[in-house]
């Protein structure tokens, strides 16, 4: 019993510590607007494609009713949306708004660049010391691991668009034999986007896992009644978690709040992943054309989405 008793202080020592350490004490969680049960709760909607609210009750253990209220006024603040499941009408699915992702990523970024302070006065040495000591704590208490989706969409940020140039070069050319010349579009489509980036009609997203980029698209202004999607990209190591087609219907939503009534993208026929994918979103394959590029005689493709079929 003196034993237990011992641990129990010990434990709570380190209860109180940390959470000093870490600023949740604070009235704004990382100095922004949301108490620490807020940005949980926003944390749990971007890392999964839609939950319902008793998922969200039961896996952070909060009480439903006030879990309802922070919901609603998530959605006064334009942050959550909900729409009625197609498993049970009875139930809604939510997930973050445009808006609602960027605050996400507002708080990614302030909560990574307080780690990166907190542990800029250790060696390496120590982050694996400390690494060690936290993933001991968490199986000995049996931890649940977390669930839902393996990664996270954003909007992008200083250095994205960059990444995205030198992914596609390098994947374009590792698995289709693409010369510089591909590379050299890539860069002209994101300097262009950077350059003439219009926030009211265009998005760029970046999907992330382990805070790595894995996968980008583009929607870009064509007409004031046509988008474009470019630059689809999904990393072969987050290849399976369905990426792909979430950067695609991100675009697909975004389109149509903005008012657009076509997409339009081109391609090639080789991309045979990307074309089920866009097939599956309900885009039509309406042109082909044989062409000479990058170092190879190719099949391009044009396809569309007519965003006011129902």
């Amino acid at each position: 019993m003196e034993q237990q008793a011992l641990c129990v202080e010990a434990v709570r020592r380190f209860s109180r510590f940390y959470t000093r350490q870490v600023g949740v004490l604070h009235e704004g969680y990382n100095g922004s607007e949301f108490s620490l049960t807020e940005a949980r709760i926003i944390y749990e909607l971007a890392h999964r494609e839609a939950a319902t609210a008793s998922d969200l009750a039961k896996y952070l253990g909060l009480d439903p009713g006030y879990l309802s209220r922070v919901l609603k006024n998530f959605q006064e603040r334009g942050l959550v949306q909900r729409q009625a499941s197609d498993v049970d009408a009875r139930q809604y699915l939510l997930s973050l708004t445009e808006l609602g992702q960027m605050r996400f990523a507002e708080l990614n970024a302030r909560s990574r660049n307080d780690m990166v302070q907190m542990l800029g006065t250790l060696t390496a040495r120590q982050q694996q010391r400390l690494v060690s000591a936290m993933s001991e704590i968490e199986t000995l208490l049996s931890a649940e691991p977390e669930r839902g989706a393996s990664y996270i969409l954003r909007p992008h940020q200083p250095g994205d668009i960059g990444w995205a140039v030198q992914k596609h070069g390098e994947l374009y050319a590792r698995e289709y034999g693409f010369d510089e010349s591909f590379e050299a579009l890539a860069a002209e489509i994101g300097a262009k986007f950077l350059k003439e980036f219009d926030p009211k009609k265009e998005r760029a997203w970046i999907a992330e896992k382990n805070s790595e980029n894995v996968g980008c698209v583009f929607l870009v202004r064509q007409s004031d009644e046509i988008a474009k999607l470019r630059m689809l990209l999904v990393d072969p190591k987050a290849r399976g978690l369905g990426i792909g087609k979430r950067l695609v219907e991100e675009c697909i939503r975004f389109a149509r709040d903005r008012g657009y009534k076509k997409i339009t993208l081109w391609t090639n026929d080789i991309l045979v992943t990307a074309g089920h994918i866009y097939k599956q979103c309900g885009f039509k394959l309406v042109a082909e054309e044989r062409h000479h590029s990058f170092g190879h005689d190719l099949v391009g493709q044009t396809w569309e989405l007519d965003l006011r079929a129902p």
